[in-house]
């Protein structure tokens, strides 16, 4: 059967019958449109002419395909994971092409993990209250980074945050992410005194917890719209972003560096892998082993004030 034409059941499939996000669908349409690409330049128009040669030369291609700078491991790997997906609907419907479990992926370099703590942390919470923005936006980006530090949300989970996500009243609340599974954060105390401190100093009776607050709409009008009042994604990295280099660091900061540093403080006073997996919802414990580097260091603390204190010296 017809490559295009299976590739289109296929992300119809994910949409529907596997309900998975318009993020993950356009990520899935991107990924095989560039197989695709390639096998027909390559005479492979139909699934049943995917082969373990064939897949092993798009390798190579996608290896090759930025000369100097080409693709990043993960990316080549994303690819790989979205044809492999597409081999495994294949053959739940009986159509003879590749097994799907003969894609192996590329081996992963070891990953570092960025992360602020002490004195680096505390600035760069501090910042939005030095900055000559507007109190409304001081108070809104103080919000943004107390509760990326609280809670280790993911910048998208924060990015979608209504005012009815979250009670005060209480420590806890419930977020909706990757694959829309569920899972319960918790705010600090300061977390919540910062939110509130937000709330208080907004007019507005609209949905989202994190407003714009910039020239380019009118909140007072009466035909706006809530889905435009959204901070995006980019632009609360981008404010991470500022707020880092005005507290003078050097290194790339973004949410993400939040989240490693609220994963990291938890293992650093003694939280066990297993529950840091579900605090910050990965479906894998391989995912949280990133954080290995933090329980390694307490290991060898322990070797250090443990070890050897019975022989003579």
């Amino acid at each position: 059967m017809e490559l295009k034409k299976l590739i289109s059941d296929f992300l119809e499939h994910i949409e529907i019958e596997k309900n998975r996000s318009l993020n993950t669908l356009e990520n899935y349409g991107f990924y095989l449109g560039r197989f695709r690409e390639w096998a027909e330049s390559n005479n492979i128009s139909r699934v049943n002419h995917i082969t373990l040669d064939s897949v092993r030369a798009y390798r190579l291609w996608l290896n090759r395909l930025h000369g100097d700078k080409p693709l990043k491991k993960n990316t080549q790997n994303y690819h790989l994971i979205a044809l492999r997906s597409f081999l495994k609907y294949l053959a739940k419907r009986d159509i003879k092409t590749l097994a799907p479990e003969k894609i192996e992926l590329g081996k992963m370099p070891e990953r570092s993990v960025a992360f602020l703590e002490g004195d680096d942390l505390e600035r760069l919470l501090q910042m939005p209250d030095q900055s000559g923005n507007p109190g409304i936006i001081k108070k809104r980006d103080c919000a943004i980074l107390e509760v990326l530090f609280s809670t280790g949300l993911r910048v998208s989970e924060l990015a979608a945050l209504t005012r009815e996500n979250i009670n005060l009243k209480k420590d806890e609340f419930t977020v909706r992410g990757k694959g829309d599974k569920y899972r319960i954060v918790f705010l600090s105390q300061r977390a919540k005194e910062k939110i509130k401190n937000y709330l208080e100093a907004r007019k507005d009776a609209f949905d989202p917890l994190f407003l714009r607050h910039d020239r380019a709409f009118n909140p007072h009008s009466k035909n706006i719209d809530d889905k435009n009042l959204y901070l995006t994604p980019r632009s609360i990295q981008r404010l991470v972003q500022r707020y880092a280099k005005m507290a003078g660091m050097t290194k790339k900061i973004s949410p993400h560096t939040l989240r490693h540093s609220y994963a990291t403080d938890l293992l650093m006073n003694g939280a066990d892998i297993r529950s840091v997996q579900s605090l910050l919802g990965h479906a894998s414990i391989t995912t949280t082993q990133i954080y290995t580097h933090i329980t390694n260091q307490q290991l060898h603390d322990v070797h250090k004030a443990f070890h050897g204190k019975r022989r003579k010296q």
